[in-house]
């Protein structure tokens, strides 16, 4: 009785820009680990790029199964590991009854462990011992993910609960992927900044305390929202009563849920490689330093951003499915560029200005299709289940994200230029794939039942 007298505040774009910020930190994090794990830890060095594989030695490199290497297999475990404890915080957020929230209590508790994990995933697994460092690497990245999840999925989950109408669904998807991608970008300033740092600390100490100055960055963006937002304030929350389980397989009951979620694990599974292999790309097949990936990022990013209030508009305009399924397509083509890419800078911008289109409407738009279907279940059920729908689909893009890890380090186990190729053109076919499954969803009928239920 008292929460239904109880006056919410109003929620506002201010209110997202500062949410958003969240966003910022953990993609922050993220970036790093996902960017220049595979890069400093595989690979070899060139006159160019003398830090490729920099700490390669400290782990082992060679195929321990057919062509599946150590590494692969450990950051495939670690997705996989990350996909499986989703649903649980996922169920222990919804059905949480904290004082500050359901979420927030989350955030605030997780950032600096999040944090510091992050740096140690680059410091720790360096000992004389070879077996040690494998054990100490695959331990320390199923921490890095168990945290992560503890921070993002309860993150997640106020997207649809903040996100009240289909206008600020859309408007808090679009500034948390512009946060998402600057702190994606910010990442790959990872190399330029431990250059700066080399001279006075070595080269191994910079990219050490690269590392550290990011993560440092990244746990106040992340505490910020954490003790800024008054959860109560804005969102009459109840808990849910449903086991997560339970609820994960209500979710996948959903059709269109499971429509969206099939065509969401491939597209995945193709961003994953390439993205995983972009230093590569670039440095291997581009003959671009790596000091240069940041330039071109932020080319990229600068792009994108000018994108997002065409996508904006154009996403009430002809509806989210539509661009989403020419956000496929077009990464599709930035993945055939990529396989066929020769020597010069002048790829590296191609594949730049052509990877802006789709990483606009990708980064927007998927969050905002997760949110309808949340809100009308919620209409239908009247039980919000919003964390288990963000984590299902987590649950499900992760499990992709597992096994382009292993393919990617797989395939590149000769560390040829073909083999990066490959990865290229294994990202092309999927994505296209990808996009004619989406085909499928049906976005008219959700959005038509909000209306309905709404009126």
């Amino acid at each position: 009785m008292e929460s239904k007298m109880k006056q919410l505040k109003p929620i506002t774009n201010g209110l997202l820009w500062v949410f958003a910020l969240g966003q910022f930190g953990w993609s922050l994090l993220s970036g790093v680990v996902s960017n220049w794990m595979v890069y400093y830890y595989t690979g070899s060095p060139d006159a160019q790029n003398p830090n490729t594989g920099l700490f390669a030695a400290g782990i082992t490199q060679e195929p321990i199964l057919f062509k599946l290497t150590l590494f692969g297999l450990v950051l495939a475990a670690g997705r996989i590991f990350d996909a499986i404890t989703d649903p649980l915080i996922a169920g222990w957020s919804d059905r949480s009854n904290y004082k500050g929230g359901r979420r927030i209590p989350f955030m605030r508790v997780m950032a600096i462990p999040f944090a510091l994990c992050t740096i140690a995933l680059f410091t720790v697994p360096q000992t004389a011992s070879i077996g040690l460092n494998d054990t100490l690497l695959f331990i320390l990245l199923m921490v890095f993910y168990l945290f992560m999840t503890m921070f993002c999925t309860p993150y997640n989950a106020l997207i649809a609960e903040l996100g009240d109408t289909q206008q600020h669904r859309i408007n808090v998807s679009t500034y948390i992927s512009f946060t998402f991608i600057v702190g994606q970008s910010i990442s790959f300033l990872l190399p330029n900044l431990a250059g700066a740092l080399e001279a006075s600390v070595g080269q191994q100490n910079s990219i050490r305390y690269a590392v550290a100055i990011m993560a440092t960055i990244a746990c106040l963006a992340m505490l910020f929202p954490a003790f800024y937002i008054k959860e109560r304030d804005y969102i009459d929350s109840k808990p849910s009563e449903t086991r997560p389980f339970t609820s994960l397989i209500r979710t996948f009951s959903n059709v269109q849920f499971r429509h969206f979620v099939y065509s969401d694990v491939i597209y995945f599974f193709a961003l994953t490689l390439f993205q995983t292999g972009l230093a590569f790309y670039e440095t291997k097949l581009m003959g671009i330093p790596d000091t240069m990936t940041f330039t071109l990022t932020a080319t990229m990013t600068a792009i994108s951003v000018c994108l997002y209030p065409v996508v904006n508009i154009l996403a009430k305009k002809i509806g989210k499915k539509s661009l989403i399924i020419i956000g496929f397509f077009a990464y599709s083509v930035v993945f055939g560029i990529t396989a066929i890419c020769g020597q010069g800078i002048h790829w590296g911008f191609i594949v730049a200005v052509t990877a802006a289109i789709p990483m606009a409407i990708l980064g927007i738009l998927p969050q905002a299709c997760v949110a309808d279907v949340a809100e009308l279940t919620r209409l239908e059920t009247g039980e919000d289940r919003s964390g288990m729908f963000f984590a299902a689909r987590t649950f499900a893009f992760k499990m992709g994200q597992a096994l382009a890890l292993v393919v990617f380090t797989s395939l590149t186990v000769s560390k040829t230029p073909e083999s990066y190729r490959t990865t290229a053109v294994f990202a092309f076919i999927t994505c296209f794939i990808g996009a004619v499954i989406f085909f499928s969803y049906n976005e008219k009928k959700i959005l038509k039942g909000i209306e309905e239920h709404k009126n």
